[in-house]
């Protein structure tokens, strides 16, 4: 039985463009706030949703990603209330794919079977674990595509040909391109090279390929579109959610409506690509 994700990743197949893919922070800066963003996030042109796991220790987060996790931990952000959130969202959307990307400390501390159960049932269709390895597979991995959720793993720069079909044993839904070496809204990524590293990618798995990091512009988003097969933002939607908030960090009226101008700019540029992948 496919998945959310992987449905929706065949309908944008057919219709020739690639995902737009939103990352942004569970319960930044409130529980209310990030929850009325996510509902919003779709009619606006997200394709998936990407909600952060909010963790003390984000060792692969830049100081963007690193704020709104404690801004969300500092607003009482719990992983029930996260689940909650993907609970309360299904209410009204049962079509847009949820993935809850993260650190592996918090699913620990729930306890993996109770989270894997919580999450299937809220709603949740897969989930990105940055710092757990394939050599870990049997901790988290497995029990979550046996529970009937994607895990979607990130290959890098640095992931060599000898490591990539390593990485891509177990992975679902689709692969994770990291576009540049270091933390997250560090840098604009090199387009050549990062068409270069998908079209690599693609030589050794049918899934789709989404490249994040670092995408912060229309332009940025048509670029990857034409050759990827979904753009990953977060950093740029948490930096433009950030600039809304008053100087002790409340949300202002124009919270929700900031975020989802930018994904709508966004999702302009990824609609606007012409499409060279090969297939």
């Amino acid at each position: 039985m496919s998945t959310r994700i992987e449905k929706r990743f065949a309908v944008l197949k057919k219709e020739g463009r690639a995902a737009l893919v939103t990352f942004t922070m569970a319960g930044d800066p409130d529980y209310e706030t990030s929850l009325a963003i996510a509902k919003a996030l779709p009619s606006a042109g997200a394709d998936i949703i990407e909600l952060g796991m909010p963790f003390t220790d984000p060792m692969a987060d830049g100081p963007a990603i690193q704020a709104a996790g404690l801004r969300a931990l500092k607003s009482g952000q719990r992983m029930t209330k996260t689940l909650a959130m993907v609970r309360e969202f299904r209410k009204t959307d049962d079509e847009t794919p949820i993935v809850l990307m993260g650190y592996y400390n918090p699913i620990y501390i729930y306890g993996n079977d109770r989270f894997l159960s919580d999450a299937k049932a809220a709603g949740v269709d897969g989930l990105i674990i940055v710092d757990l390895p394939p050599e870990e597979d049997e901790e988290l991995c497995l029990p979550a595509l046996k529970a009937g959720l994607n895990f979607i793993r990130l290959a890098t720069p640095t992931t060599d040909d000898k490591r990539l079909p390593t990485v891509l044993t177990n992975t679902s839904g689709f692969v994770y391109y990291v576009s540049i070496t270091g933390i997250t809204g560090a840098a604009a990524p090199d387009t050549g090279k990062v068409m270069t590293a998908v079209a690599r990618i693609k030589r050794h798995t049918k899934l789709p390929v989404a490249v994040g990091f670092g995408v912060k512009t229309a332009e940025h988003a048509r670029a990857i579109a034409e050759g990827a097969d979904g753009v990953v933002v977060g950093s740029a939607l948490i930096d433009t959610l950030r600039q809304s908030l008053d100087k002790n960090g409340k949300p202002g009226p124009g919270a929700v409506n900031a975020v989802t101008k930018l994904v709508s700019v966004l999702a302009q540029g990824v609609r606007s690509a012409r499409r060279v992948a090969a297939e």
